[in-house]
């Protein structure tokens, strides 16, 4: 493709792209045992998806240089074509800003004698001669291909400070227009590209074309590992790329063993809401993983039939008791393991002799403990036979609306509508104990353990169907399939908010890469970003997790992003705002009609503005009356309040007066989202819990739970997009 064509073709991505072309470079690389490709080879592959690069021609000699200098007009840059050298800079490749006949020809020579200095017996194909490309913004456009994930497309700041700030963000490939331009406004210096101090802001959909098209590229070509357009000159007519820099690995993938959606949701609707329960390994001696998942079924008042297996045992706390799954008369749904790891995989091949859906593992002693080739034979096992496998090392599971509690663990029956799991047995006491602490009701807690088979996104698939269930919230250490994970997500998250804490955060897990993208992959940023992408809320502690799920559920889904601080306090008027800003909420401007109605109701020597502050002398009225207009005015979508104690307007008058008010609201058809921040003596305790268990959500001594709650609800409604 011809440099003029490039020039007017258009930004959209529509038009067929030339696969033949860059299949052709491809093979030549792999028939000459390659990983890398040179400039010119990139430059074709640009060219076959319409990527933007400047005019350029490669030399093999000084004269030949000099003469590609002149044709395509001075000033030039020089790089080494060399298969051998990847990154160019460092081996003294390049070599910017020759304005003459004379420095191109001493430029040519002094880039061949750089090159054999760094690297003697580097093959050297000639050198490339390249268009200078100046003005506008440097930014970089990446590829790299994660080991959960799969294709990434990357964007951030280019040249030599994307190492340095490692501004940068990903989204799975292939990437819509709607991603690339978000990916424009995801990066800290996203202001940079809008023009500072007098310059033009970039082609924002120039540069969204070229993300989109290297997201197509990876995707429709695997073996392209890792990418790098970096610098990508961006102005506010075009984005053209300076430098590409291509790595492949055409070592075959391996597919990941995925069961169709019809299958999960047939298996998982089995193994999670059964009619009939095996426990292998049941007994009736106290102090028993066995006896403690009987107790637990039959105190929990599960009303299916439950079918105790015992190699000796004729009954078991008053159930008959049968020797093997293959001796019971009836279907089973799931068995419940509760053996040492060595008897397990026999029995688990009983079980798919005995056609059970599902099996819960709660035996350790797997790849927990290094044990990889026992839990192999495992996975072999369930899938030979069609079992779906939960675990191993597992505390179980709960479903409450089945009075199902298939776990050792304490009990719980607190019937709701939030699903929670997690990969920690230890997490998974502690969302029990902070759900009867908080009693906060629950359609299901699952232990999903060293992850087998049964993962996240498998819950998500069961949880979307389940009418039981309205928020699921999980806890995870890893992702083993990120892409089907992000996939379902996507979808779920449109229906019902998603809440996700990814354990190990703070890792520095980026992997080594031979790419500048693929060194700024971070382990997390990719998570941070893919969560974003599949409008998952993410918690970033386990406190986080447990609060969204309680208060998400209960708040209305906001009609817009103008929030209002009311607050009798100053100083929490600050911290709320700053609690704001941080959970990406939008403080009101307030116009003036709305200000001057707010001021008739607070003394003057109170602040009116955003946020409202009533000062902390006034009576029950002035909450109330304020609470009232800014649940009344339309232009008002939240409400944050901020109570302060004092005897004029004690706790439990505020919280009465605040539901009454919101009642008042309901009932003319206005509902909007309402959370409180109490700061007081300890009577601050029981307002917070009143206000709670009438629809707000409301915290004691903290300013920013309340507000990371309202952030969380926002953050679902903008990804479904109900905003």
């Amino acid at each position: 493709m011809t440099d003029e064509a490039l020039k007017t073709r258009s930004v959209g991505t529509d038009e067929a792209s030339d696969r033949s072309a860059v299949r052709k470079v491809l093979e030549k690389i792999k028939a000459e045992g390659r990983n890398a490709l040179t400039a010119p080879e990139g430059k074709l592959v640009c060219d076959a998806y319409g990527i933007r690069v400047p005019r350029e021609g490669a030399a093999r000699s000084a004269a030949d240089a000099v003469k590609l200098a002149e044709q395509v007009g001075f000033p030039v840059v020089l790089k080494i074509v060399s298969p051998g050298i990847l990154h160019k800079t460092e081996a003294g490749g390049v070599l910017v800003g020759l304005k003459s006949r004379e420095d191109v020809s001493k430029g040519y020579d002094s880039i061949l004698a750089n090159v054999k200095r760094y690297k003697a017996g580097a093959k050297i194909e000639g050198v490339q001669v390249q268009q200078m490309l100046t003005g506008g913004q440097e930014v970089i456009v990446g590829a790299v291909t994660d080991p959960s994930f799969g294709k990434l497309v990357a964007f951030g700041l280019g040249g030599v400070l994307v190492e340095v700030l490692k501004d940068v963000t990903f989204r799975l490939a292939p990437a819509s227009k709607d991603d690339a331009l978000s990916m424009l406004d995801g990066i800290q210096a996203a202001e940079m590209l809008k023009g500072v101090r007098g310059g033009a802001a970039v082609n924002r959909d120039a540069l969204a074309d070229i993300i989109v098209r290297v997201s197509r590229l990876i995707s429709d070509f695997p073996e392209i590992d890792e990418m790098d357009l970096n610098p990508v000159f961006a102005t506010d007519r075009e984005a053209i790329a300076a430098d590409v820099r291509i790595v492949v690995d055409f070592a075959p993938r391996p597919e990941r063993y995925r069961p169709s959606h019809e299958d999960i949701v047939a298996k998982m609707n089995r193994i999670m809401k059964p009619d009939a329960v095996a426990v292998i390994g049941a007994s009736s001696e106290d102090g028993k993983i066995g006896n403690s998942v009987m107790k637990n079924l039959i105190n929990g008042g599960y009303q299916g039939t439950i079918y105790p297996i015992h190699p000796k045992a004729d009954e078991i706390m008053g159930i008959e008791a049968y020797k093997s799954v293959k001796d019971v008369p009836g279907e089973i749904d799931v068995a419940v393991f509760a053996i040492p790891a060595k008897f397990v995989a026999q029995a688990l091949i009983e079980c798919g002799e005995k056609k059970i859906s599902g099996a819960v593992l709660i035996p350790s002693g797997f790849a927990e403990t290094g044990n990889l080739e026992g839990q192999t034979e495992l996975q072999e096992i369930g899938r030979k036979y069609n079992i779906r496998l939960m675990g191993p090392n597992i505390y179980g599971f709960y479903y409450t609306h089945k009075n199902l509690c298939a776990t050792f663990c304490t009990a719980y029956d607190v019937k709701g509508s939030v699903a929670l799991s997690s990969q920690s047995g230890g997490i998974g006491m502690a969302i029990i104990g902070f759900s009867r602490s908080a009693k906060m009701g629950v359609s299901a807690i699952v232990g999903l353990g060293n992850k087998s088979d049964i993962d996240e996104d498998d819950l998500l698939t069961f949880f979307e169907q389940d009418d039981n269930t309205h928020v699921i919230a999980q806890h995870c250490e890893d992702l083993k399939d990120g892409r089907a994970f992000a996939e379902v997500a996507k979808r779920v998250s449109n229906k019902k908010p998603v809440i996700v804490l990814k354990a190990g955060r703070t890792s520095a897990g980026a992997r080594a890469a031979t790419s500048h993208t693929g060194a700024l992959a971070g382990n997390d940023k990719i998570y941070e970003d893919v969560f974003r992408q599949s409008g998952v809320i993410r918690a970033r502690s386990l406190r986080d997790l447990l609060d969204f799920a309680r208060g998400v559920p209960i708040l209305p889904t906001p009609k817009g992003e103008n929030v209002v601080i009311i607050t009798g306090a100053g100083g929490s008027g600050v911290l709320l705002s700053d609690a704001c800003v941080e959970n990406g909420l939008k403080l009101m401007a307030m116009p003036d009609d709305l200000d001057q109605a707010f001021r008739k109701f607070i003394p003057p020597f109170g602040a009116a503005g955003n946020p409202v502050d009533i000062t902390g002398g006034e009576p029950p009225k002035t909450y109330q009356n304020t609470v009232r207009l800014g649940l009344e005015d339309k232009r008002i979508h939240s409400l944050i309040l901020g109570y302060w104690h004092t005897i004029i307007t004690p706790p439990m008058v505020f919280a009465r007066l605040v539901v009454e008010v919101k009642e008042e609201m309901k009932a003319k058809g206005i509902e909007k989202p309402i959370v409180a921040s109490l700061a007081g003596d300890v009577e601050v305790e029981e307002a917070s819990e009143y206000l709670y268990a009438n629809g707000v959500p409301a915290y004691p001594y903290s300013t920013e739970i309340p507000v990371a709650v309202l952030g969380a609800k926002y953050t679902w409604a903008r990804g479904a997009g109900l905003l």
